[in-house]
């Protein structure tokens, strides 16, 4: 089983996030203004992070990662050394283990624990960087789309682990047989489903218009984002609350 609480899911969308921006920048392409844009939107969600967890739950590895987090995106927030932006992430990810081997019920759940909780984390900040990437074309409309084109494709490469380490046992095999009880009769289990299928479904559809050349295509492809990013979070959260 794995725990679902505010201040773990805020520090791995923080943490994933600031990966991404990583990733995105590391050639150079972007203007100053997107990582400032970037920094400055996950600073806040790992500080609510901090927050949420000393006000709920206080682990101190974790809420401590947290803050570190948010001080070093605050200290980076105007720097253009790409490099650095790889030190916030690397603090957030010792939060985020710590975070999951304390949540594991049993010694036998660490590593099943330790998966879903990392793999996650690069999940929701690849998903989330990607449509906030695509508004970014309205401020730099000369950008190359093979940027964006490149996230998606980390996005289509995370999206079968991200299930996969769902299913892992005790997983959500477990609730669509109706060996764990998800309180809705089976229905969040399958509405778990949909949410993965359609996750694919539009991240497939985007890389398709993406290969478009008008202009409108990227437009398009954020519009696209916009609801992945709705399913992914249900395919994420959804799994960790019925498994909690």
């Amino acid at each position: 089983m794995i725990k679902l609480d505010a201040a773990t899911v805020l520090l791995q969308w923080a943490t994933g996030g600031l990966l991404f921006l990583w990733f995105t920048t590391r050639k150079h392409e972007m203007s100053a203004g997107y990582s400032w844009l970037i920094r400055a939107t996950f600073l806040v969600l790992a500080a609510g992070a901090a927050a949420a967890g000393i006000a709920t739950d206080f682990l101190p590895v974790r809420d401590v990662s947290a803050i570190a987090v948010a001080v070093v995106s605050l200290v980076t927030i105007r720097r253009k050394n790409v490099h650095l932006d790889l030190v916030a992430p690397v603090i957030g990810f010792i939060g985020l283990i710590a975070a999951a081997i304390h949540a594991t019920d049993g010694a036998s759940n660490v590593t099943v624990n330790l998966l879903r909780v990392i793999v996650g984390t690069v999940f929701l900040g690849a998903v989330s960087d990607a449509m906030l990437l695509g508004h970014w074309y309205l401020v730099q409309p000369g950008l190359p789309r093979s940027i964006l084109s490149e996230l998606v494709t980390a996005l289509r490469w995370v999206l079968p682990l991200e299930v996969a380490v769902m299913l892992l046992p005790t997983g959500m095999f477990s609730v669509l047989s109706g060996a764990i009880d998800d309180g809705w009769n089976g229905t969040l289990g399958w509405f778990w489903v949909a949410c993965a299928v359609t996750t694919a479904v539009l991240i497939e559809v985007t890389r398709a218009a993406l290969r478009e050349r008008s202009y409108s295509a990227v437009m398009a492809a954020t519009g696209l984002l916009y609801l992945a990013i709705l399913t992914a979070f249900g395919t994420d959260l959804v799994s960790r609350a019925v498994l909690a």
